[in-house]
């Protein structure tokens, strides 16, 4: 087995509160044969006005809690850059494997007014960082929203742009199953392979109206089940290098 980035000792000792996510992340990895893969994860929340209740009831918090228990097997830093967004970007952050506890809830205190649902804004971010931080491994950008874009047409170029980067963008809704609000999230999920991209650098599950109740090994294996098919796919083209690959 190959190792993962960091350990289950360093977790013990940094994060003890996140061992069990960890090592459900650990299973998902294996079973999808990404176990010793080094990739940058980058989670994306919606600060929109109707999340208001996602973050009072510590979903979002228990969701970041996930999303690091996952990137610990990925980076060794430790750590996962955070941007918040709504009408526009509220705030580039990196939330610490040893603070993790409350830290959205102390992020959030610091911001704004809750606008609206600017996707293009917020991964307008995530492609800057990306490309500043001088990262030579792909990117997991795990991107949370419970509604539509205000603008389509930025957020579908944003997505094609952003196709020829080692960047791949897993789309997790929050809410109701059933709202159209999502019907955008799944059409650009599938927008056509080469006409508009030239790689499926995308993907969509749906967490419901209590994210929650979704067991972790379940979230782990939606979060990374379309990212080896992306892999290979972006290696075969020289978006990903074959050595960022390597674990394929």
């Amino acid at each position: 087995m190959t190792a993962s980035a960091m350990s289950l000792r360093t977790i013990e000792a940094t994060a003890p509160a996140l061992v069990d996510l960890y090592k459900s992340a650990g299973v998902s990895l294996r079973r999808h044969g990404l176990d010793g893969l080094r990739a940058a994860v980058y989670l994306v929340l919606d600060y929109s006005g109707s999340m208001r209740p996602y973050y009072d009831d510590g979903s979002v918090q228990a969701f970041a809690d996930q999303v690091l228990g996952l990137s610990a097997h990925l980076d060794d830093n430790g750590r996962v850059p955070v941007v918040f967004f709504s009408t526009d970007v509220d705030a580039v952050t990196e939330i610490p494997l040893d603070g993790h506890a409350g830290r959205i809830a102390k992020t959030v205190a610091g911001l704004g007014h809750m606008g609206r649902t600017s996707y293009h804004a917020a991964m307008d971010a995530v492609i800057d960082h990306y490309l500043d931080s001088g990262a030579a491994e792909p990117a997991l950008v795990v991107f949370q929203t419970d509604g539509g874009p205000v603008s389509r047409p930025a957020a579908e170029r944003w997505l094609c742009k952003s196709a020829r980067l080692p960047l791949f963008w897993q789309f997790v809704g929050f809410g109701n199953t059933r709202s159209t609000q999502f019907d955008f999230l799944r059409r650009l999920d599938e927008l056509p392979v080469p006409d508009r991209r030239p790689v499926d650098n995308a993907g969509y599950f749906h967490a419901g109206a209590d994210p929650r109740r979704v067991p972790d090994g379940q979230l782990y294996d939606r979060l990374v089940g379309e990212f080896p098919a992306w892999l290979a796919s972006a290696r075969r083209l020289g978006i990903v290098p074959p050595r960022a690959a390597d674990a394929l």
